[in-house]
């Protein structure tokens, strides 16, 4: 009897070590909580990015520290090299669907050619969505649907001015190109150059005619379909013509500096931090190259948009930044979007501006820039907060002919007419049109 007692007892304590060590195996994969209970640790889910190697990862690395920190996401960045190789990649590995869960690709018209709605995520519905600029909106819709946030900040293309030498001469900011024209007259009096021209660098020679994009779509509002769909022409569309006309009345009149054919980007801003230049018709993306070669003279530096014909019509040229789209192939969907939202939130915002000085306003509605960006961007934010902005043509229309910048360096330097110049872009765009199968063309 005794002996059968201890038998059982014997058992029992065998089968209590058995049980401890099976739970004891049970929990050595459990965190203890605050409480005292015990709760199953999470493997973090992961979402892959992937972002061409030309494009600074500080600000974007920043928000991705703080997101992780907050939640049990981890975002891994792949990148892939620029330009038309890396153009392949992303349409390769989209065809395979080998593609990472977040994408960064140029908006506007470099989109369109992914099929968007085909390969990402409709964010049209997203309440995060509710607060991104309408102009970017547009630049990443296809079919009433709308596929990405902004990754950076915008940059706009407009004149950027000397302050210092405005207030010397006693001049005001232009709402119109008949008192800029006006302005130019007192700066070339003053001996000083009033338009600085870096025609060496061709790109530089465009941005007068594509800064007046605001301008012509004040007069007509149709104007991007209607080119798209080769039912309008720069030539004979009076309010597009008009910017041709402006780019070839600085030179006419004599507002360039003399050596302009053989003076080059870097040489254009040194004029203008310096003032022997006064205006430089210009994409605000070199204000970040101003700050690094003339840190000091930044708040000399103001920025206002192209003047239009009336006071009336006054807005801002904007270029959109790149985008950031969700593969709709993802696995992690749901955790994508959670990162979407966070980045083009207030603190995402603040963690990539931390890191990277903005060069123009954030696409984002309601979003506050710290007190110290550069003086030329405060100058941009009034027309952000009333809604006086509107994309390049780029963003709008997928047709841009390849030789517009040797046009208009043959506008600009007076070898053509405005009209002649106009006539040559509309034959240069048709074939480009025609390679996009595009309709109308």
């Amino acid at each position: 009897m005794i002996q059968n007692k201890r038998k059982k007892i014997a058992s029992l304590l065998l089968s209590s070590a058995l049980m401890a060590g099976i739970l004891a195996g049970c929990t050595s994969k459990e965190e203890t909580t605050s409480g005292g209970t015990k709760s199953k640790e999470k493997e973090p889910e992961k979402v892959t990015f992937l972002i061409d190697n030309q494009t600074q990862l500080d600000g974007i690395n920043a928000i991705i520290d703080a997101f992780e920190k907050k939640t049990n996401i981890k975002v891994e960045i792949e990148t892939r090299p620029g330009g038309s190789e890396g153009d392949n990649i992303i349409k390769t590995r989209l065809a395979t669907g080998d593609m990472n869960d977040l994408v960064w690709n140029n908006s506007g018209s470099q989109l369109q050619a992914l099929n968007p709605e085909q390969n990402f995520v409709d964010l049209s519905k997203e309440p995060f969505m509710e607060n991104i600029m309408d102009g970017f909106k547009e630049a990443v819709t296809a079919n009433g649907k709308v596929f990405g946030v902004p990754g950076t900040p915008t940059n706009a293309g407009g004149w950027l001015y000397n302050k210092k030498v405005y207030a010397e001469l006693g001049l005001t900011v232009p709402k119109t190109w008949d008192e800029l024209m006006a302005n130019n007259e007192k700066i070339k009096q003053a001996g000083k150059t009033a338009v600085i021209a870096t025609y060496k660098d061709t790109w530089t020679s465009q941005v007068i005619v594509l800064a007046d994009n605001y301008n012509v779509l004040a007069e007509s509002p149709n104007f991007a379909a209607d080119f798209t769909a080769n039912k309008a022409k720069i030539s004979t569309t009076p309010a597009a013509l008009r910017s041709f006309e402006k780019l070839a009345d600085v030179n006419k009149k004599g507002y360039l500096n003399k050596d302009f054919l053989s003076t080059g980007y870097d040489a254009g801003l040194k004029m203008l931090a310096e003032g022997t230049g006064v205006h430089y018709p210009m994409i605000t993306f070199a204000l970040a190259n101003l700050a690094a070669t003339s840190p000091d003279k930044m708040q000399d530096i103001g920025f206002f948009p192209q003047p239009s014909d009336s006071a009336d019509k006054n807005g801002l040229t904007v270029w959109m930044p790149a985008g950031i789209f969700i593969n709709k192939n993802s696995e992690h969907i749901d955790a994508a979007k959670k990162f979407l939202e966070f980045y083009v939130s207030q603190e995402g915002t603040d963690l990539y501006t931390a890191k990277i000085k903005p060069t123009g306003p954030v696409a984002i509605k309601g979003i506050k820039l710290s007190g110290d960006v550069y003086q030329a961007v405060q100058d941009m934010l009034p027309y952000f907060e009333s809604g006086n902005t509107a994309p390049a043509l780029e963003f709008l229309s997928p047709v841009k002919g390849p030789n517009l910048e040797q046009i208009t360096t043959q506008v600009g330097s007076g070898i053509s007419s405005a009209k002649e110049g106009a006539k040559l872009y509309d034959k240069d765009v048709e074939k480009q049109a025609k390679q996009l199968g595009l309709e109308g063309w």
